[in-house]
């Protein structure tokens, strides 16, 4: 039995959670969300708990149920708290600005670079050397993260870039003068 699968996830007050074949919808305060649930697992819906189980020991299966039950809780959690990253632009000249829902980012570039975040996703950038990246879907949240990240990644020598907030960059040393 894997670990994270045999334990069942707790549904907070003001969550519904419905399966409806393999489709398994999550509404809550934040919004709602919706996932195709593997047809080896099996979900069951029992009071304010869902479990997660698994048809037989193949290793494909085992691997699925712990991932199926971290899915649900992500999901879960989404709809009650949401999910937020932060990022920090780290450079002289480097900025973010909003310009309505869209992102407009200066990397040093000759040009701008101009980000449409989808739908779900909401930024926010309270300074212009940080961004926040907002929504109850965890997945997406981090794609975004991700895709905003890698317009100008931070490099080792200067930690120049786009970089999560809580990172740490390890530093290179730069060149040393010969005598």
């Amino acid at each position: 039995m894997s670990r994270i699968g045999k334990k069942p996830v707790s549904i907070p007050k003001g969550v519904t959670v419905t399966a409806e074949g393999n489709v398994l919808k999550v509404k809550g305060p934040k919004g709602e969300l919706q996932k195709n649930v593997h047809p080896n697992m099996s979900i069951q819906i029992v009071d304010d708990e869902v479990k997660v189980t698994r048809k037989d020991d193949l290793k494909e299966n085992k691997a699925l149920h712990g991932l199926t039950r971290a899915l649900i809780q992500n999901m879960v959690k989404g709809v009650s708290e949401s999910y937020k990253k932060t990022l920090d632009i780290v450079g002289v000249g480097y900025k973010a600005e909003l310009k309505g829902k869209n992102l407009l980012i200066n990397l040093g570039y000759s040009h701008p670079i101009f980000f449409v975040p989808p739908d779900e996703i909401k930024l926010e950038s309270p300074s212009p050397t940080q961004i926040i990246i907002s929504g109850n879907d965890k997945e997406l949240v981090g794609l975004v993260a991700a895709k905003i990240r890698s317009f100008r990644k931070p490099e080792p020598y200067k930690g120049k870039g786009i970089k999560y907030s809580d990172e740490h960059i390890v530093r290179k040393a730069g060149k040393t003068a010969s005598k």
